[in-house]
């Protein structure tokens, strides 16, 4: 018998005893229709309707694709659905537990169905990423010559864990994390319909509101949950789950956070003052609120690249670093495991010694520009390539750094309006007291003249003991 996405007797068991079946598999959608979220892929025409079978593609058939998103964002349910709604022939296989055996196995007898009884196969490959390159490019000659219409799932990145010819030869389709609201009407279905909890229960607005943070935009969590409130709740003969019965049921504190009220930036705004004051452990308490209240993790990492630059800085040039590649891998992997980064470059930026020299310094700059003091660029800067541009004294008398000893040509830089302004000014703290004996002598030798610290003989100094 060929492997199917849900078997007979199981469905035949979930139809007369919905109660068997927990409470997400009752609740998938029977129909595209009835998918919640991902309205991006369900448009008409899209590659999903053509696979169900809504509409012709004459020559064009539909093409294989590739479903990448988070976990609880509908992967299955869209294979699901098309597995109850297509016509053809439906193949599941999950990357787990097939091999290339399993997988020639399903490509001949696609290729028997095919000329045979003309019917068109759909296979459903679960957790293509991890599936070797060998395996992968087991499946190309397939796919390529549509002898299967492949619907593959995967949580990690296709660019990385896909090889390059079967992208080619597929659609890739990003599913979103579902919004709150999303899973409100999801929730909502789940409490009233007959296949749901039949209007057992109901849910309080806070436990409402909890499970939607410890859901985190994913389907399957949210039901899995609202399910174990719903149990408790009935067990102690309660009529509505509320916050204390829901914690209680999935061991999760409410955490007291509004995303969208002020203790969001009251929040975010402790954690980067904690990094400023360089208080770990104050640190990483905010971080731990943010993420558990379901913040995106992507807001956190952005402000963690702010800080580098504003509370950091040149006292360690590579705290920008840690957090750019923070937000990346983030934005990769997603959570859970993007609290492990996030903790990462949270503790290396609330560690690093501190310079706001860098903010100080463009702030400065930005308010004389505001105030009128910028003038016209001296005419040995101006563009020089065009022609005429001698004519008009362009480029003339600019002297090329690199023709210098040193490569430190002495001659004007900045407009008339700001010449001799010192916008930066660095200082002893962590590697920032390297630029600070570099900016000195570079201006001494764009001026010619000694710099304040060097006319007083101060030599170069660390900071406290602790390097800030």
């Amino acid at each position: 018998m060929e492997p199917d996405l849900f078997t007979a007797a199981a469905e035949e068991r979930q139809e007369k005893e919905p109660a068997s079946s927990p409470l997400a598999v009752r609740m998938r959608p029977r129909t595209l229709d009835e998918v919640v979220g991902q309205g991006h892929l369900l448009k008409p025409g899209s590659p999903l309707r053509r696979l169900v079978g809504e509409g012709s593609g004459g020559p064009a058939g539909p093409s294989s694709v590739i479903l990448w998103g988070p976990p609880g964002t509908g992967k299955t349910t869209l294979a699901y659905v098309v597995s109850k709604a297509t016509n053809k022939r439906f193949v599941e296989l999950s990357a787990i537990t097939a091999g290339v055996k399993e997988v020639r196995a399903v490509i001949e007898g696609a290729r028997r169905a095919t000329g045979g009884y003309g019917k068109e196969t759909v296979l459903f490959l679960d957790e293509i990423h991890r599936f070797s390159k060998a395996q992968q490019d087991s499946l190309l000659p397939a796919v390529e010559n549509r002898w299967v219409t492949l619907i593959a799932a995967t949580t990690e990145n296709p660019y990385f864990s896909v090889i390059s010819p079967l992208l080619s030869r597929s659609l890739l389709l990003t599913l979103e994390p579902l919004t709150d609201e999303d899973l409100r009407g999801l929730l909502d279905r789940a409490l009233a319909e007959e296949r749901g909890l039949g209007g057992s229960v109901t849910l309080a607005e806070d436990a409402a509101d909890h499970l939607l943070r410890i859901a985190g935009g994913d389907a399957r969590r949210a039901l899995t949950a609202l399910e174990a409130g719903a149990g408790a709740a009935l067990a102690k003969s309660e009529q509505e789950i509320t916050l204390q019965t829901l914690e209680e049921s999935v061991d999760r504190a409410a955490v007291k956070y509004d995303r969208d009220g002020d203790q969001h930036y009251d929040v975010a705004s402790a954690l980067i003052k904690s990094i400023r004051g360089s208080d770990v452990d104050a640190a990483l308490h905010y971080l731990a609120r943010m993420i558990e209240a379901g913040e995106d993790p992507r807001f956190i990492a952005r402000r963690l690249m702010i800080s580098a630059s504003e509370d950091i800085g040149l006292a360690d040039p590579t705290a920008l670093s840690t957090a750019v590649a923070a937000a990346q891998a983030v934005a990769m992997i997603g959570f859970p495991e993007a609290a492990l980064t996030l903790s990462h470059a949270t503790i290396a930026l609330a560690l690093a010694p501190k310079s706001n020299a860098a903010t100080l310094a463009i702030g400065a700059a930005m308010e004389d520009v505001r105030k009128g003091l910028a003038g016209p660029v001296p005419p040995h800067l101006r563009d020089g390539h065009y022609k005429g541009a001698a004519k008009l004294g362009h480029a003339q008398g600019y002297v090329y750094p690199h023709d210098v000893p040193g490569g430190i040509a002495a001659q004007q830089y900045a407009p008339d309006a700001i010449k001799g302004k010192r916008y930066y000014q660095p200082t002893r703290y962590g590697a920032e007291a390297r630029y600070a004996d570099v900016v000195d002598r570079v201006r001494e030798r764009l001026t010619g003249e000694k710099s304040e610290r060097g006319e007083r003989g101060e030599k170069s100094t660390e900071g406290p003991a602790d390097g800030r």
